[in-house]
C-alpha cells in the first residue's frame, strides 16, 4: 500500500527556504532560443530556491521510442546520430567541452545499448532507460543554461530518488521510500537550485521506469510535495487552461481559476495542458498549480487550487474521439442482482477500460464507451460471458456502434444550478447533433454525452456558445448581391465588431454567390474587397456552397436568398431539412404554389432550422411579424389592405399632373426605386405577391391565381423588351391623366391597393380614396397596412412607414438575421 506525502516541512536549504517548482516542457525546450527563454522566465521570478523539471526536447522521446521498433542497426545508427547532433547543437553557444562530452558519451552508452539488444523484445527495464535519456540530457543542457547565466543550480536523475509502483491505475508513488531518498539527497546537496529529470523514476525492485507520456507534470507535483514547495507552475503554449480545446473552438477563453475537482475532471475527459495524475499529489498537499505561457508571460494563465471564482455553471468543456460504444440489454436483466457486476468483470477480465457508463433505471440497458481500440475485444468478451442469456432470448444481445466521441461539460458551478443540463441539450439539439448517451455523477459537477463523432465539433462550440463561454457563431452564405444584396454584406459587415462585443454574437460571412460565380471564404471578417474577390471566383454549385456555409466544425449556419430566382426558391427545403436557416426577401417561395410552401414549411420543422421572410412584405416593416402575432396570441383577421407597393405608392404621392405619369415612373426608376424592369411594379404581380403571402400567414388558402389583379401596364406593352418599353414610357400618361382627372373631380387620391378577407377574396389594383382615409395621407415610399380583427374591428391596426428602397429592405433582412441568432441563444 503507497504511503501518503509528509506533511512535515522538508528543507531545501540551510536556511529552511520553501521553494518554488517549474516545470518545462517539450514546447519549451526546442532550440537555443528556447532554453535561453526557460533562463530568462527563471530569472524573472526572482525566486532563490526553485525545484526545476524539466521534458526532453520536443520530438525527443518520440524518436527513442522508435529506435525499439526499428530492426535495422543502420536506421537505428541514423537516429541515433540525428539525437547527438541535436543536442549538440543546442549545447555550442555554451562552450562547454565538459557537457558536449558528457553528451556524446551518453549517446555512445546508446549505441552499444542499442547493439547489445538486437532484435528482441526490449525488457521493461531497458525501454525505460532508453526512452528517459531524453530528460537527463535535457536536465543537463538547461543546468548549463543557468550556470553560465549566474543561475547556479545542481541537476537530479530522479532515479535517485523517486519510487513508484505501476498499476492498473498508471504509477502511484511509494512516498516513504521517496521521502526518506528525498532527504537523504538533499542532506548531500545543499545547492537552492535543482534541474530534475521528470517522466523518470524506479519501480520497488529498483529497475528504471517511466510515469507514462506526458508523465512530467505528474513529475513537477510529485517532487513539489516532497519539497513541500509553495506552489508549481507548468510553463506551455497556451495562456492557461481554455475553456475548449482552440484548434477547435478558436474563440475558447483562458480561464482564471479551476478548483482541483473542475481540473480532474478536464484532465480526465482530455483536456490539454495538464497530466491527469498530477492532480493527485496537489490535492493532497493543497498545492496551488498555475499554468503559464512561456511566449506570453505577461499573461496571468490559470490558478488550479482548492476554489475557483465562481461565474458561469460551466467552466469548460472537452471532448474525447477514438471512442466507441457499447450496448447490452434485454428484458431478463430486469431486477437481477449482480448483472452489471457481470458485464464490468468481463470487461476488466478483458483488460478493457470503460470511460463512461449510462443505465437506464428500468435496468433493461447498460451502455459502456471505451476506447475503439478496445471495442472488438470488449464485444466478444460480453458475449462469451452473457453466452447462456443470449442463446435463451434474456439478452437481445450487444450491439457495437464506432465512430464516438464524447463531449463533457465542467463546472463547480453546476452544483446544484438548475437547467444546466437543459441547456446543454438545446444548445446541441439547435446544432442537429444527436445525444445517443448521458452520465452525470452524483456530485453534479460534469455532464458527459456520447455523440457521433461527425458531430463531435458541431456539438462542442454550439455548448461552448451555449454557457455564453464564446460568442454564438452564425455562419451565413448570401446569394444575390444585387442591390439588397449588396447593402446587407456591408450592413452586417459594419455591424460584426460590435455585435461580437456588445452580443457575443458572432455572425461570419463564408459564401456568396450570384448567377454566374460564387466565392467561398474562411475568415471570420468579410474583407472590403470581396466584390472584386467573388468576380474572380469559380462557377455556382449550390451544394458545395450549402456544404461550405454548414461547414461541420460551426454549430449554426444560414443561407439569405437576395434573389427573385423561382428555381432557388425550390432549394429552401432542402436547406431546411438539414438544419440550415433559410432567410429571404424574395416573394418566389412564400407566394408560389401553396403546395410547395407547405413542404418548406414542413421541412423548417422537420430539420429544427428557422424560415424568415419578414422582408418580403414592407421591406424593413414589421408587417409580417405583426400579423403572425395577432394570429398566435389567438386573434382572427377580418380583412387586410393595403398600400405594399413602395414605387407605386411614391408613383401616385408625386402624380399630381403637374408633370407626365411618364416623367415620374422614369425618375423613380432612375433612383432605384423600381425594379430593373418598372413593368414588375406596374402589373400588380409584385403587389399580389405580398397579399398572398399576408393571407397565407393568417391561414386562408390561397394561390397567387386567385388575385384578381388590375395590371397598369396596356397588354401591348407587356411583350415587347424592356428597353422599348422605357422608351413608350409616354403610352401611359393619357390614360393615367384621365384616372386622376376622375379621382380629382371626387376630391380623392390614386392609391394602388391591396386587399383580401378572411373567405380568400383577394383584389389588387388601382383605387380612389377619401382624404380622410387612412391611405391618403402617405408619404415618399410609405407603405400602409391595415388589420382588421376581432380585436381590431371598429379601430383597425395600422403599421406604416418607408416600404422600398435596397436600405431599408437589407435591414429588413437583417434584422431576420438576427432573430435567428437570438432563437439561437434561448435557454433557461
Amino acid at each position: 500500500m503507497m504511503s501518503s506525502p509528509s506533511s512535515q516541512p522538508s528543507r531545501l536549504d540551510v536556511a529552511g527556504k520553501r521553494p518554488s517548482v517549474h516545470k518545462f516542457g517539450g514546447s519549451s525546450l526546442t532550440d537555443v532560443a528556447g532554453y535561453a527563454r526557460v533562463v530568462q522566465r527563471l530569472r524573472e521570478t526572482g525566486e532563490s530556491a526553485q525545484i526545476i523539471v524539466v521534458s526532453a526536447l520536443q520530438g525527443v522521446t518520440d524518436v527513442l521510442v522508435a529506435l525499439e521498433q526499428s530492426k535495422s542497426m543502420e536506421d537505428r545508427d541514423t537516429l541515433v546520430d540525428m539525437l547527438l547532433k541535436r543536442h549538440l547543437m543546442v549545447a555550442e553557444p555554451l562552450q562547454d567541452s565538459p557537457l558536449v562530452a558528457w553528451l556524446r558519451l551518453q549517446f555512445s552508452w546508446l549505441v552499444q545499448t542499442l547493439r547489445q539488444a538486437g532484435e528482441d523484445v526490449w525488457p521493461a527495464a531497458l525501454r525505460a532507460e532508453v526512452q528517459g535519456l531524453g530528460e537527463l540530457c535535457s536536465a543537463h543542457l538547461l543546468a548549463a543554461y543557468l550556470n553560465h547565466g549566474g543561475l547556479q543550480c545542481t541537476v537530479l536523475d530522479a532515479r535517485e530518488v523517486l519510487t513508484v509502483q505501476q498499476g492498473e491505475l498508471g504509477a502511484s508513488v511509494h512516498w516513504r521510500r521517496s521521502e526518506t531518498a528525498w532527504a537523504a539527497w538533499r542532506a548531500q546537496h545543499g545547492s537552492m537550485r535543482l534541474v530534475v529529470t521528470g517522466f523518470v523514476a524506479r519501480d520497488l525492485a529498483g529497475c528504471a521506469t517511466t510515469l507514462g507520456r506526458n508523465g512530467s507534470d505528474y513529475s513537477a507535483a510529485i517532487f513539489a510535495a516532497l519539497g513541500h514547495a509553495v506552489g508549481l507552475t507548468l510553463w506551455g503554449d497556451t495562456d492557461g487552461v481554455l475553456s475548449a480545446d482552440p484548434d477547435l473552438v478558436p474563440e475558447a477563453v483562458p480561464l482564471p481559476t479551476l478548483s482541483y475537482h473542475e481540473a480532474c475532471e478536464m484532465a480526465y475527459f482530455g483536456a490539454r495542458v495538464i497530466h491527469p495524475q498530477t492532480m493527485i499529489p496537489a490535492l493532497r498537499c493543497q498545492l496551488p498549480i498555475h499554468i503559464r505561457n512561456i511566449f506570453r508571460a505577461e499573461q496571468p494563465g490559470t490558478c488550479i487550487d482548492t476554489k475557483s471564482l465562481l461565474g458561469a455553471p460551466v467552466k469548460g468543456l472537452t471532448t474525447v474521439s477514438g471512442m466507441a460504444m457499447l450496448n447490452f440489454e434485454g428484458a431478463g436483466m430486469l431486477g437481477v442482482p449482480g448483472t452489471a457486476e457481470r458485464v464490468f468483470g468481463a470487461l476488466h477480465a478483458a483488460d478493457v477500460s470503460v470511460t463512461m457508463i449510462s443505465q437506464g433505471s428500468s435496468e433493461h440497458s447498460i451502455c459502456c464507451v471505451i476506447r475503439d481500440i478496445d471495442a472488438d475485444r470488449a464485444q466478444i468478451a460480453l458475449g462469451t460471458a452473457f453466452a447462456t442469456e443470449i442463446s435463451s432470448g434474456a439478452v437481445q444481445g450487444v450491439s457495437l456502434s464506432r465512430n464516438i466521441s464524447i463531449l463533457a461539460a465542467v463546472g463547480d458551478g453546476m452544483v446544484g444550478t438548475r437547467g444546466v443540463a437543459a441547456r446543454l441539450f438545446e444548445g446541441i439539439a439547435r446544432a442537429r447533433v444527436n445525444v445517443r448517451a448521458i452520465a452525470q455523477g452524483a456530485s453534479e459537477r460534469s455532464i458527459s454525452l456520447a455523440i457521433s463523432s461527425t458531430d463531435a465539433t458541431r456539438a462542442l462550440r454550439a455548448a461552448h456558445a451555449a454557457f455564453l463561454l464564446s460568442d454564438q457563431t452564425l455562419s451565413i452564405g448570401v446569394i444575390g448581391p444585387g442591390n439588397i444584396g449588396t447593402a446587407l454584406l456591408e450592413q452586417i459587415r459594419t455591424a460584426q465588431q460590435r455585435l461580437r462585443v456588445e452580443s457575443c454574437l458572432d455572425l461570419r460571412i463564408r459564401a456568396i454567390a450570384n448567377s454566374r460565380c460564387q466565392w467561398l471564404h474562411e475568415d471570420t471578417e468579410l474583407p472590403a474587397d470581396w466584390r472584386q474577390k467573388l468576380q474572380q471566383s469559380g462557377h455556382v454549385d449550390l451544394k458545395t456552397f450549402a456544404a461550405h456555409v454548414h461547414a461541420s466544425h460551426l454549430p449554426h449556419a444560414a443561407i439569405i436568398d437576395c434573389t427573385a430566382s423561382d428555381t432557388l426558391a425550390d432549394h429552401y427545403a432542402t436547406w431546411l431539412q438539414a438544419g440550415i436557416h433559410v432567410i429571404t426577401p424574395s416573394k418566389r417561395a412564400a407566394s408560389g404554389s401553396g403546395s410547395r410552401w407547405q413542404t418548406i414549411l414542413a421541412a423548417a420543422v422537420q430539420g429544427g432550422a428557422q424560415l424568415r421572410y419578414e422582408a418580403t412584405v414592407g421591406a424593413g416593416l414589421p408587417i409580417v411579424q405583426t400579423l403572425r402575432d395577432l394570429i398566435d396570441t389567438g386573434d382572427e383577421l377580418i380583412a387586410v389592405e393595403g398600400v405594399l407597393s413602395g414605387t407605386l405608392a411614391w408613383l401616385f404621392n408625386r402624380y399630381d399632373g403637374q408633370q407626365p405619369f411618364s416623367e415620374l415612373l422614369g425618375e423613380a426608376y432612375a433612383q432605384g426605386y423600381t425594379e430593373p424592369d418598372p413593368r414588375d411594379d406596374l402589373a400588380g404581380v409584385d403587389v399580389a405577391r405580398k397579399l398572398v403571402i399576408l393571407a397565407r400567414e393568417a391561414g386562408v388558402r390561397i394561390e397567387l391565381e386567385d388575385v384578381a389583379i388590375e395590371s397598369l401596364v396596356p397588354p401591348a406593352l407587356m411583350t415587347i423588351d424592356r428597353e422599348e418599353f422605357l422608351q413608350r414610357l409616354p403610352e401611359l400618361d393619357a390614360t393615367m391623366a384621365a384616372r386622376l382627372a376622375q379621382a380629382n373631380a371626387g376630391h380623392r387620391h390614386l392609391r394602388y391597393m391591396a386587399r383580401v378577407d378572411h373567405h380568400g377574396v383577394a383584389q389588387v389594383g388601382l383605387e380612389d380614396v377619401a382624404d380622410q382615409h387612412a391611405f391618403a395621407r402617405l408619404r415618399s415610399t410609405d407603405n400602409i397596412v391595415q388589420f382588421t380583427t376581432r380585436r381590431y374591428c371598429d379601430n383597425p391596426l395600422v403599421v406604416q412607414g418607408p416600404g422600398a428602397g435596397p436600405e431599408v429592405t437589407a435591414a429588413g433582412v437583417f434584422a431576420d438575421l438576427l432573430r435567428v441568432a437570438a432563437g439561437l441563444r434561448r435557454g433557461p
